[in-house]
């Protein structure tokens, strides 16, 4: 099984091969240049691993929250990389590759949405898979919810813009951890195994939020 991951809903733009359980990837830090860079990279990941696109089972990428202009990019290229070749593509939650890219069992996973609001979850590891103890949202990072229990690990670039609007959720915290394409090839590959994955035509990003950006009298009002 081989299945091609990508993921650029950061500032980070990284592209991963999944075969039969070994990875091969290449990730850098893009800004802005997610576009410019993520399929060259791929195709790079793909001649060094000695593989042909067509010789692909499957497409897989970060879905979202996360950048809107990012999330774009990895679902136009996982569309037209499986379009052509009637491969089927697996849209993998940013929130949940963050978790599995930390390590941790439990994980409160959250990402800078600007605007003042953060991208923010809570999953827990359990029976090899992670489970739901808060639901992906959209909010203020004042109003994110503690998970219930302790030793949860705060992940991801919420906690490094507003350290002190989330110091009650976390024990420990890794704002350094953002999502991979290594670790949403790791999820992708049970879904694929399971018969999961949609048509390219309807494979789509997950915004989680609809508003780009404030209009002039938001920002004024704060």
């Amino acid at each position: 099984m081989r299945i091609a991951a990508l993921e650029t809903s950061t500032d980070w733009c990284s592209v991963a091969l999944w075969m039969n359980g070994e990875i091969a990837a290449l990730e850098q830090r893009a800004g802005q240049r997610h576009a410019e860079l993520a399929l060259p990279m791929l195709q790079q990941l793909l001649a060094n691993s000695g593989f042909r696109v067509g010789a692909l089972d499957a497409v897989a990428f970060g879905a979202g929250p996360g950048s809107f202009t990012g999330l774009r990019i990895a679902c136009g290229i996982a569309q037209g990389l499986a379009m052509a070749r009637g491969l089927p593509v697996l849209g993998v939650s940013t929130l949940e590759a963050m978790a599995e890219e930390s390590g941790a069992s439990r994980v409160v996973a959250c990402l800078d949405a600007r605007m003042r609001e953060v991208y923010y979850a809570c999953l827990e590891r359990a029976g090899g898979a992670w489970r739901v103890a808060i639901p992906p949202c959209c909010i203020p990072p004042a109003a994110a919810e503690a998970p219930p229990g302790s030793g949860w690990i705060g992940c991801g670039s919420g906690f490094a813009v507003y350290p002190e609007a989330l110091g009650h959720v976390a024990a420990r915290v890794l704002p350094q951890v953002h999502p991979s394409a290594i670790a949403v090839a790791r999820l992708a590959a049970p879904r694929l195994a399971r018969g999961e994955g949609v048509d390219a035509a309807s494979a789509a990003p997950f915004y989680l939020r609809d508003k780009v950006a404030m209009t002039i009298e938001e920002r004024d009002a704060r």
